[in-house]
């Protein structure tokens, strides 16, 4: 009996950790810095955090097929600059406004996750190069068509996706909750969702009940590639323009949020609400760190320490559950 309850608490601590880990630092940079509970900075939060977390809900969906998107945050600046230049005209030489740079902003996205899929479910690349690949013609891309220089004069309702708000909400925030909802409706309440969990548990014997793996793998990169022109296109509305050379950090803040959330490296374990508590660690651990004064490359240093650490967890939970 004893020894159930146990365990019993070690699965409960295990669960929670993650709560508790952003709880501690919420409370350590709230001592640390007066600053930090008032609520332009928790604003401040929510918005660092939006972009990542919107990233990071592809990228669930990628590794609980034990899959891996190295490409999303390049992806995101690439669809950013498109959009930036269809929204102006730069490059393209024809102004189509807001709304239809927007939507074909995210057929591209969705286009260039499905071509990471098909070279993965198709081509028997494994996700690592595939991804890594793709990750590279995405920033060439995009210093192809901005010629590495920024695209301003964005017009009004651009920047409003990536720095307005509705009675006092920040809007990217408001669509990473639509966002959200959806996702977990769509992991937890449809046939693809527990497809999907049934590849990353068992790849074969997914495949053996019936499951068309190649066809459930594809749709998890085109999400990837949606939710990455998402977070592109609110990275520049927030910049009120496209910056070719920002993101360089994304990928590694995307995948260290899955992994603070609970998402397993090695597929089958995880969920998009735990992913954006990860989110959330990663955002408030910048924020606290910039209060504090820290310079930006030991910060780096520290979020790969994070990351290292949440990996590493990751593993040896994995082994005591094997």
């Amino acid at each position: 009996m004893a020894k159930e309850m146990r365990i019993e608490g070690r699965e409960l601590l295990r669960k929670s950790s993650v709560y508790l880990i952003l709880i501690l630092l919420l409370l350590t940079f709230s001592i640390l810095s007066p600053r930090f509970l008032t609520a332009s900075n928790l604003i401040n939060v929510l918005l660092q955090t939006s972009i990542v977390a919107m990233l990071a809900i592809g990228q669930t969906v990628v590794m609980l097929t034990a899959g891996i998107d190295l490409s999303v945050g390049m992806v995101g600046i690439l669809c950013g600059a498109i959009a930036a230049g269809l929204a102006t005209g730069y490059g393209f030489g024809l102004n189509l406004g807001t709304v239809p740079a927007f939507l074909l902003t995210l057929i591209l996205g969705s286009v260039i996750g499905g071509v990471s899929g098909l070279l993965i479910v198709f081509g028997n690349l494994p996700p690592f190069v595939a991804t890594l690949a793709m990750m590279a013609v995405a920033r060439g891309l995009t210093l192809v068509f901005t010629q590495g220089k920024p695209i301003a004069g964005l017009p009004e309702d651009f920047v409003f996706v990536g720095s307005g708000s509705v009675l006092g909400i920040p809007f990217p925030v408001i669509l990473l909750f639509v966002a959200v909802v959806l996702a977990y409706l769509l992991l937890a309440r449809t046939a693809f969702g527990l497809h999907i969990y049934a590849i990353g548990g068992n790849k074969e014997m997914a495949r053996l009940a019936g499951v068309n793996v190649r066809r459930v793998e594809l749709g998890a990169y085109i999400i990837s590639g949606l939710t990455a022109a998402f977070a592109g296109l609110i990275l520049t509305g927030r910049l009120a323009s496209a910056q070719p050379n920002v993101g360089a950090e994304l990928n590694l803040e995307s995948i260290a949020a899955c992994v603070l959330g609970g998402t397993s490296l090695f597929g089958g374990t995880g969920n998009v609400l735990k992913t954006i508590v990860g989110a959330l660690i990663m955002g408030t651990l910048a924020n606290g760190m910039n209060l504090l004064g820290i310079p930006s490359y030991p910060q780096l240093v520290i979020k790969g320490l994070v990351f290292i650490a949440a990996v590493t967890l990751d593993i040896l939970s994995t082994r005591k559950r094997a």
